[in-house]
């Protein structure tokens, strides 16, 4: 490959790196990978200037805003820094500032990894806050903002005009709890606190920012009125007075003495409570800077050296499995004790079988580990030469590990789930939802009294919740003698609610209200819906063959069989009311799509099935009407080149009668 079709690959690369990571807040790039390709880039641009083009992102410093939020435009430029990556180019960056400005002195401060902002305040009132943006034009999260509790609304004593540019980031602490907490609702989980920093902050609703806990360092004065200063250490003096939070920071009259300080920064990086990608050297002098200016997109008085991610050998010596509060197995290599990134490392996740097979991790493997993202170690590699004679491929468990329970492979992923109806892993997670809406509705039965419940040890299971009894309730923290009466009613008026809830309250995998109903239908009661065939159950409408496998496998299971004995023993109906009255749409497959002016989606869906038709999410061959609300979308587009009939909400209307 030539050096013109490298460029052309270099800028396609990380062009759609930066995309992902600027625009997305989702960086599939690590960091340093990222700023070693883009030297590259520079290095060659520098060389063959005839071939750099004109998308290449050299020429700009970050990504564009989004329409989500105002633009604001910059006061003063928030630049990007040139980047260092070892000792001889820190020297190399001190002889040129000799060079220009003589001897100088140095502040040396950690490069904290968030989201860089603009803090404007007038008068002591803080009145905008900006996203950095391409450097230039950024975005206006002033409201997120004001929801980071570190950041301080008004100042004492303040310049008529002052602008603060800091780093929004999410603590370890916080971001450790905020993935537990996605983890448990099965969402997806952030990459790195820089990621779920930067997507919090950019949340349409403030209360979604509030709740994510965000903090900030402020680094910079960008402009200030009737105040003057003489070097860098003086402003973030005075930041501090004004009680901002202020990056911690280290004068030197020497670069040999910030190469110490930035070792000694990358030794302690696990000793701050904010991740960081690298430090920050300045020249200290306000007045030398001067001197120094700027390049087109980076300042010429500071660099940022950039730690490579450390990667150790070390050898794998168990492979256990855990069992989540989903009931998804996740398998975690056990290492022998290693130090890496400040921290000693004695395991790391495996995620799935899939990651253990692609990588035919085994135990008794030497592998090479570091921490992603600085704080979740992982195995990059096996070295295949110091593989024992002896290691044999890692099976992962066809049972439980928990409860003794068959597990499954997820449709179309690959997570692998406890199918255990009474699992205690998935304890908390079993009885919400046999409680929930969607399940027999159980008014007051929510998480927290959940986990009560089971604290107390007055519940295992979600068929222990029909033996509770008011007096047992009444002594629990927060409840007195009506509110436990209150519960005791919502568990006993849900014992009437009949198969289809039923159905949809024990989380038979595939299971959910739409397929409850169609069993519900078809078999009128448990006793029948216990004796049909995986075969029959394909035959049903809606149902294929995993949803089949599924429910006769859960029903088979010991622990399906005890949770439903004891719900028959509570009285619990499960059979289905034969269903009178009209049945006009008997067969008939809706989807709705933008806004209706009479009804919400949910209350239309219900009229659809209570006339015998089915409200589908989604459109296909076999949907027989698309009915269209105000500022339909796609799905409409679909209908029309599929030829499915398109009705207006007067239209459904005259159908309905």
């Amino acid at each position: 490959m030539n050096a013109k079709e490298r460029i052309a690959e270099l800028v396609r690369v990380l062009n759609d790196a930066g995309y992902k990571y600027y625009v997305l807040d989702a960086p599939e790039m690590p960091d340093y990978e990222y700023d070693r390709l883009l030297r590259e880039l520079e290095e060659l641009e520098a060389a063959y200037p005839e071939y750099a083009l004109p998308d290449s992102p050299t020429k700009r410093v970050g990504g564009a805003a989004v329409e989500s939020f105002p633009p604001v435009v910059h006061e003063a430029p928030l630049e990007s820094l040139q980047d260092v990556f070892s000792r001889e180019e820190l020297l190399a960056f001190g002889e040129r500032v000799s060079q220009t400005a003589g001897e100088s002195e140095f502040d040396v401060e950690p490069k904290i990894d968030g989201l860089s902002v603009a803090l404007r305040y007038e008068n002591g009132i803080f009145v905008q806050g900006a996203t950095r943006g391409n450097g230039t034009v950024g975005e206006d999260v002033t409201e997120n903002l004001r929801t980071v509790r570190s950041l301080p609304l008004k100042l004492e004593n303040a310049p008529e005009h002052l602008v603060v540019r800091g780093e929004v980031y999410m603590s370890k602490r916080v971001f450790r709890a905020l993935n537990a907490e996605r983890e448990r609702d099965e969402k997806p989980l952030f990459a790195n606190p820089r990621n779920a920093a930067a997507g919090s902050l950019r949340q349409l609703d403030p209360k979604i920012a509030a709740e994510r806990r965000l903090d900030i360092i402020c680094f910079n004065i960008q402009a200030v009125t009737g105040r003057s200063f003489e070097t860098h250490s003086e402003t973030l003096e005075y930041l501090k007075s004004l009680r901002f939070p202020t990056v911690p920071h280290a004068e030197f009259s020497t670069v040999e003495g910030c190469w110490e300080r930035i070792r000694a920064i990358g030794e302690d990086r696990d000793q701050f409570d904010f991740d960081i990608d690298g430090a920050v050297v300045k020249v200290n002098s306000l007045d030398k800077r001067r001197t120094l200016g700027s390049t087109a997109k980076a300042p010429r008085w500071a660099v940022a050296f950039k730690y490579p991610p450390e990667k150790k050998e070390t050898r794998v010596t168990d492979i256990v499995i855990q069992v989540g509060r989903t009931g998804v197995l996740t398998p975690k290599a056990v290492l022998e004790p290693v130090r890496l990134a400040g921290t000693t490392v004695t395991n790391a996740t495996l995620h799935n079988q899939d990651f253990i097979a692609e990588r035919d991790i085994r135990v008794g493997d030497t592998v090479l580990v570091q921490k992603a993202g600085e704080i979740i170690p992982e195995i990059l590699a096996v070295d295949l030469d110091k593989r024992p004679e002896d290691a044999v491929p890692y099976e992962f468990p066809k049972v439980c590990p928990e409860c003794g329970a068959p597990v499954a492979r997820d449709e179309g992923g690959a997570a692998i789930r406890c199918q255990g109806a009474e699992c205690p892993a998935q304890r908390l997670r079993h009885i919400v939802h046999f409680a929930s809406k969607a399940g027999m509705d159980i008014d007051g039965l929510g998480t927290a009294v959940a986990q009560l419940l089971i604290d107390s040890g007055l519940i295992r299971s979600p068929g222990d919740i029909y033996s509770l009894r008011a007096p047992d309730v009444r002594v629990l923290p927060g409840f007195g003698q009506k509110s436990a009466e209150n519960l005791i009613d919502a568990i006993d008026k849900s014992r009437s609610n009949g198969l289809v809830k039923l159905l949809a309250a024990l989380g038979i995998p595939q299971v959910g209200t739409a397929a409850a109903k169609t069993l519900a239908r078809r078999y009128k009661t448990m006793e029948a819906l216990e004796s049909a065939t995986t075969e029959e159950l394909t035959e049903v409408e809606d149902i294929g063959p995993v949803t089949a496998q599924n429910i006769r496998s859960w029903l088979d299971s010991d622990q399906a069989k005890h949770l439903l004995g004891l719900l028959r023993d509570a009285g619990v109906d499960m059979t289905c009311a034969e269903e009178e009255g009209d049945r006009r749409f008997d067969g008939m497959t809706f989807v709705l799509t933008g806004a209706l002016s009479k009804y919400t989606r949910d209350e239309a869906g219900a009229i659809i099935e209570r006339l015998g038709g089915k409200a589908a999410s989604s459109v296909s061959k076999k949907t027989t009407y698309v009915l269209a609300g105000e500022n339909a979308g796609s799905k409409l587009t679909k209908a029309q080149a599929l030829g499915i009939p398109v009705i207006t909400e007067e239209e459904f209307e005259a159908m309905i009668g």
